[in-house]
């Protein structure tokens, strides 16, 4: 059965799916650097060298690999030493380019991390203390500089976590609008560059320049506490930070363009940060949501073939999965449905619990997958959710039964486009043996997708049937 391989949950027309070609650090920035100023960190604290002379092609590609994982959690430290999200972009920037040719001369530190930090720390006051000789007034300077005494190169993990959640909590501020805090987002924690964010909600990068300007600007302006809220004000900002971590989890889980069907990178960070907010805040959906992560994710290694081709969940060799991570997800379910505020997201972790605990897909207990559908649809209303129902249903009472509700579904005007819809479709035809229906249906799916590996995989079942 085609029965897509992909989370459940439908994004909200304010957290849209979109393309993720990569952000290259090195365009954004160029390569020429800062002379550092000596072989300790900029204010004289112990580094620790792990290497010299360093080849330039392999310091670009550590660089580069550093910026791609550390550079969301650099730029969160540097925002709450700052206060500013410009002015800690633009340090962050400084420190890397710093890197570049400090590294090239002295070696990779053994914590290139702090060394950044502590480089745009320090690049942030001498562009503060240069433009105390303009226009900005002293008094601003001085009231800036002087919350600037924590030295980041002494930080923990945990201090730095803390941080990365105090930029989502910032970023998920109900003060802003939804659109802003998703744009904030994507920006900040993601990486995503304006051009990619503004493709994803179809404006002008320009005009998606001006929403994240105004967002920052509403930080600033209203005093917005960089800061992880108090338990009484946690629950308006929870759905908000769920949403955003499993928005990119899903992208990194099943991309919506490339040749690739997963970005390993972003589904790990999702994962972390749910982690951590599960640390923060030990509720039913924060471990609800966290399991789903963590089921999805323990079939990766299953969901492409050798030549990396899309493999269906019926289709995938069950041994390959992490069951490590299986168990981990199970405990998180149970413990999540044993409380009375379990939700959506503890309700889509059960029905991957129940995918996982089959050993075969012959085992899968369809019934219950059906019941939890039908829990979940009570909870949520949401055509993709009826669609995921309904292929659970045909796999429950045969492809009839489940082409039935497809079609009925095909009338609403949410999945006209949506590429599973048809391709399901097509596979229950397929099954029927109603071949032109079934070609056309795939004809429309290939249409719609983006994803190289899923138009393969389309492309074969066209010829199969042909």
């Amino acid at each position: 059965m085609n029965f897509p391989d992909t989370p459940t949950r439908r994004y909200p027309e304010t957290l849209p799916r979109y393309p993720v070609p990569g952000v290259c650090f090195w365009r954004e920035i160029g390569i020429l650097a800062c002379a550092p100023r000596a072989s300790t960190n900029e204010r004289g604290h112990s580094a620790g060298w792990a290497r010299f002379d360093v080849p330039m092609e392999d310091l670009s590609e550590t660089l580069h690999r550093i910026y791609k994982t550390e550079s969301s959690r650099i730029l969160a430290t540097l925002i709450r030493l700052l206060g500013d999200f410009d002015l800690a972009e633009d340090a962050m920037h400084d420190a890397f380019r710093a890197a570049m040719e400090a590294w090239a001369r002295q070696g990779v530190p053994e914590n290139p991390r702090a060394w950044l930090v502590s480089a745009g720390r320090f690049k942030a006051i001498d562009r503060l203390r240069r433009q105390a000789k303009f226009a900005t007034p002293l008094e601003s300077i001085e009231a800036t500089l002087a919350g600037l005494d924590d030295d980041p190169a002494q930080q923990d993990d945990q201090s730095i976590a803390d941080d990365q959640l105090r930029l989502i909590f910032t970023c998920c501020h109900p003060a802003l609008s939804p659109e802003a805090r998703s744009a904030l987002t994507l920006r900040e924690l993601c990486g995503l560059t304006t051009e990619e964010i503004a493709r994803a909600f179809l404006v002008t990068p320009s005009a998606l320049a001006q929403r994240i300007v105004r967002a920052k600007s509403k930080i600033r302006d209203a005093g917005i506490p960089y800061e992880i809220p108090e338990k009484s004000e946690l629950a308006e900002r929870l759905n908000t930070v769920l949403q955003v971590i499993y928005l990119m989890f899903n992208e990194g889980y099943s991309a919506t363009s490339g040749d690739s069907v997963t970005r390993v990178d972003l589904s790990a960070e999702a994962i972390r940060l749910g982690r951590l907010l599960l640390e923060l805040l030990p509720r039913a959906e924060v471990r609800g949501l966290l399991a789903l992560m963590l089921l999805h994710e323990s079939r990766r290694a299953a969901r492409v073939d050798g030549n990396g081709d899309l493999v269906l969940l019926e289709d995938q060799d069950r041994g390959r999965w992490d069951r490590d991570l299986v168990r981990e997800g199970i405990a998180l379910v149970e413990a999540a449905l044993r409380s009375a505020h379990a939700g959506a997201y503890a309700l889509q972790a059960a029905i991957a619990a129940v995918h996982a605990e089959a050993g075969t897909p012959r085992d899968t207990d369809w019934p219950q997958i059906v019941a939890l559908y039908d829990r979940l649809l009570e909870l949520q209303p949401s055509p993709v959710i009826e669609l995921n129902r309904a292929v659970a249903v045909a796999m429950r009472d045969g492809p009839e039964a489940g082409l039935a509700l497809i079609e009925r579904l095909e009338q609403e005007a949410d999945l006209a486009d949506y590429f599973w819809l048809h391709s399901a479709e097509a596979d229950l035809h397929r099954r029927i043996g109603n071949t032109a229906e079934a070609e056309a249906a795939y004809r429309k799916a290939l249409d719609l997708t983006q994803l190289e590996p899923e138009r393969r995989y389309l492309r074969k079942r066209l010829l199969e049937i042909s």
